[in-house]
């Protein structure tokens, strides 16, 4: 068997350079994403701000949905209660994600983020089950709500949640860009509990509040499962939806020296970066030059389907271990 290696290239890990010691006959290549600095606030700075904002309102709401008997600032107090521990770990990720790679994670620790993706959905969907607990009654048997009090909590949320999104959409990083389309649903929530809350102030429709409530909650419910299950895929290492394995195993064996292309795997490690191994038989008339050619061409074929790490191994003779 001949292999072939090459170094590795990150532009990932908040930029640090790393060495890897492998065997020779491999060859490797990670392709990060590069960081734009940009004048002012920093993406830790940001979100640490974001999640000050989002906290400190969850616990007003949290007071204010007592105060107004309104489930349905009770249910958005979940929402951003929820919201907050995402920007923490956000937050706390962002400063995780720059430790370079060792000999405990030799991948790097981008995988903590899926543990904080659990994390965030149990609590989440736990705090929905008490919501839901509250609602159901309200549903049989309505109860009035203090409208005035909940336009000013609506108008209030509205607000915080407005600056943060302003704070945080000129962010070119993935987190940033994620947050700020959560921090969006937290507004278009706000925006439905201050209409309810000034159509109750005319009309004495107390059923509206639990109904809001229930939609909020779905709505969360929802998008624990969506994340849950893409969180659980990851885990058990599936092939991402975006890449096609098969179509990768054609493209390679397209070339005129290699005989097969077999053992292809390829999983991800969050969800964004995803990582390919695969195995090059050479056709038996191929020489040094061949292998030569074949190694780069490989390594650049791949690179087409933005991989972050990719592992391929090039072989004179078919191995006849089963990997």
């Amino acid at each position: 068997m001949a292999n072939s290696h090459d170094n590795h290239n990150h532009d990932d890990h908040g930029g640090h350079d790393h060495k890897h010691d492998h065997k020779p006959g491999h060859s490797h290549s990670h392709h990060g994403h590069h960081h734009h600095y940009v004048p002012g606030m920093t993406t830790q700075k940001k979100l640490f701000v974001v999640f000050l904002l989002n906290f400190t309102m969850a616990i007003v709401e949290l007071i204010g949905g007592i105060m107004t008997n309104s489930t349905a600032i009770l249910s958005d107090a979940l929402h951003d209660f929820g919201d907050s521990l995402s920007l923490a770990l956000s937050w706390y990720l962002e400063k995780v994600s720059n430790k370079k790679s060792d000999k405990q994670f030799s991948f790097g620790y981008r995988r903590f983020s899926l543990l904080a993706a659990v994390i965030n959905s149990v609590i989440l969907l736990g705090g929905s089950i008490w919501i839901l607990t509250e609602v159901i009654p309200r549903l049989m048997n309505p109860e009035s709500v203090h409208a005035k009090g909940m336009m000013y909590f609506a108008i209030a949320g509205l607000v915080v949640n407005g600056a943060s999104v302003l704070l945080i959409r000129t962010g070119t990083s993935l987190n940033e860009r994620v947050v700020s389309w959560h921090l969006m649903e937290d507004v278009l929530g706000w925006l439905a509990v201050l209409i309810v809350s000034i159509v109750l102030q005319f009309k004495d429709i107390p059923i509206l509040d639990p109904i809001l409530s229930l939609m909020i909650t779905t709505i969360i419910v929802f998008n624990v499962f969506r994340n849950f299950k893409q969180v659980f895929f990851v885990f058990m290492q599936s092939t991402p939806a975006s890449i096609n394995q098969t179509l990768i195993e054609e493209a390679l064996a397209k070339h005129k020296s290699i005989s097969k292309v077999y053992h292809t795997h390829v999983w991800s490690l969050d969800g964004e970066r995803h990582v390919l191994t695969t195995h090059i038989v050479l056709k038996a008339d191929a020489d040094k030059e061949s292998y030569l050619e074949v190694q780069k061409w490989a390594r650049d074929e791949v690179k087409k389907y933005g991989l972050w790490h990719t592992t391929i191994e090039i072989e004179f003779t078919e191995s006849t271990t089963e990997c």
